[in-house]
């Protein structure tokens, strides 16, 4: 991580740490490996070492990891996007290229879900540069960031599906394991 921040620094980095420390924390209380969870929170954005990009950075981040033989963490590259197996409902522009497209598509239609990309995915949703926030406020972000499809509703109705899994699974309320979704939440 200390290379890919020299190589394009930004508030990914934050955030990836953020996604990191909750996925442990869940994790940890849902049965999971947490050095498993942290490790994977802190890569599923790494692809965007190689500068700003909107999709290229899931399969430059897959590519990357895959090449180094880190099948599982290559995967969290492209699945923490979708938690619907569909690259439609991707949020923001396609700056792939036509084959780095169906390769995504491809990588996506035979993946096998786990519940570390089901986490990462809920992670990433919770997850601001500053800390964990209410489901709510990360997912309008990102859509006044980077506008809104068709498949936006059905994207955010599968990742408040993922949090009642894992709220099931825990048997708490996610939140409370973190003491500053509050003020991140609420912040002016």
């Amino acid at each position: 991580m200390q290379w890919a921040e020299k190589c394009n620094p930004g508030p990914w980095v934050s955030h990836s740490k953020v996604v990191a420390r909750a996925a442990g924390e869940i994790a940890a209380v849902c049965g999971l490996d947490k050095e498993t969870a942290q490790v994977l929170g802190m890569l599923h954005d790494l692809g965007r070492y190689k500068g700003v990009t909107a999709m290229q950075h899931i399969i430059d981040g897959y590519e990357f990891l895959l090449k180094e033989g880190f099948e599982d963490a290559a995967q969290i590259c492209i699945t923490h996007s979708f938690p619907i197996q569909d690259i439609s409902v991707y949020s923001g522009e396609n700056d792939c290229s036509p084959e780095m497209y169906r390769k995504i598509t491809h990588i996506l239609f035979h993946a096998r879900y786990t519940d570390y990309d089901q986490l990462i995915q809920l992670c990433d949703s919770l997850a601001l540069p500053a800390g964990v926030c209410l489901l709510e406020k990360r997912l309008f972000d990102v859509a006044l960031r980077h506008g809104v499809n068709e498949q936006t509703i059905p994207k955010w109705k599968a990742i408040f599906n993922i949090w009642e899994y894992f709220t099931i699974k825990s048997g708490t309320n996610l939140y409370d394991l973190f003491e500053e979704v509050e003020s991140i939440t609420f912040e002016t």
